[in-house]
């Protein structure tokens, strides 16, 4: 009987290690193919026929103000789009339901800080960051992107684009002072993985939909 427990701890500590090491390898994956298309602002002025600025959302207060994450990721985004990297910024989160809209809360903001409303396209149904990339290319039909989101983010969004087909850069949002950041450190380990198999098998997002080109008018993409 203790030989076979002892068996039995050997086997799972192996399947375990096994495991931690596949785990740390797929991100490992990640962080250098993402890594590679990591720009500055001033290496993104240099990229041309860039389609659009990619906005990743994420959480909106209860009063409709954009997180401090969020609005770091708004303000980068007016910035570049100021320094002519495109013409067209594509604010891409989760409006699922009718109390919770990052997107028209994204839009408000670049809006309010002088970006033409034409300007600006909504997906309204970008509720991963798979979904955003996959809706980018089959929806908005872009081919050229430049993502802005936080640089622990950029990686993986970078790396799925680019394993859908999209040529992407990434530009990091200013600022890094948030609260709860080694959680989501560690959570990002995990979705890497996640989005690494996801990115191999490509599933369907949960809405398709009609084309909408990013280069014509972002006003089509208004709900309100």
């Amino acid at each position: 009987m203790k030989k076979i427990l002892k068996i039995t701890a050997f086997a799972a500590s192996c399947v375990l290690i096994f495991g931690l090491l596949a785990v740390l390898s797929i991100n490992g994956i990640v962080l250098y193919s993402g890594g590679k298309y990591i720009c500055t602002p001033e290496q993104a002025q240099a990229l041309e026929d860039v389609d659009c600025i990619l906005v990743l959302g994420c959480g909106v207060l209860p009063d409709g103000r954009p997180s401090a994450m969020l609005r770091d990721r708004l303000q980068r985004s007016v910035e570049l789009y100021d320094a002519g990297v495109s013409g067209k910024l594509l604010m891409s989160g989760d409006h699922g339901a009718a109390y919770y809209d990052e997107v028209n809360t994204m839009k408000n903001f670049a809006t309010e800080q002088g970006v033409p409303s034409g300007d600006v396209f909504m997906d309204h149904a970008g509720f991963s960051t798979y979904e955003s990339m996959f809706r980018a290319r089959d929806v908005f039909c872009a081919k050229k992107v430049v993502i802005v989101t936080q640089k622990y983010h950029l990686y993986r969004a970078i790396y799925v684009a680019r394993a859908l087909g999209l040529e992407a850069y990434g530009v990091a949002a200013a600022g890094d002072a948030y609260g709860g950041q080694l959680f989501r450190d560690i959570r990002e380990v995990l979705a890497r993985n996640k989005d690494f198999f996801t990115s191999i098998f490509q599933p369907k997002p949960t809405y398709t939909g009609a084309a909408v080109p990013v280069w014509g008018n972002g006003d089509i993409t208004n709900d309100k």
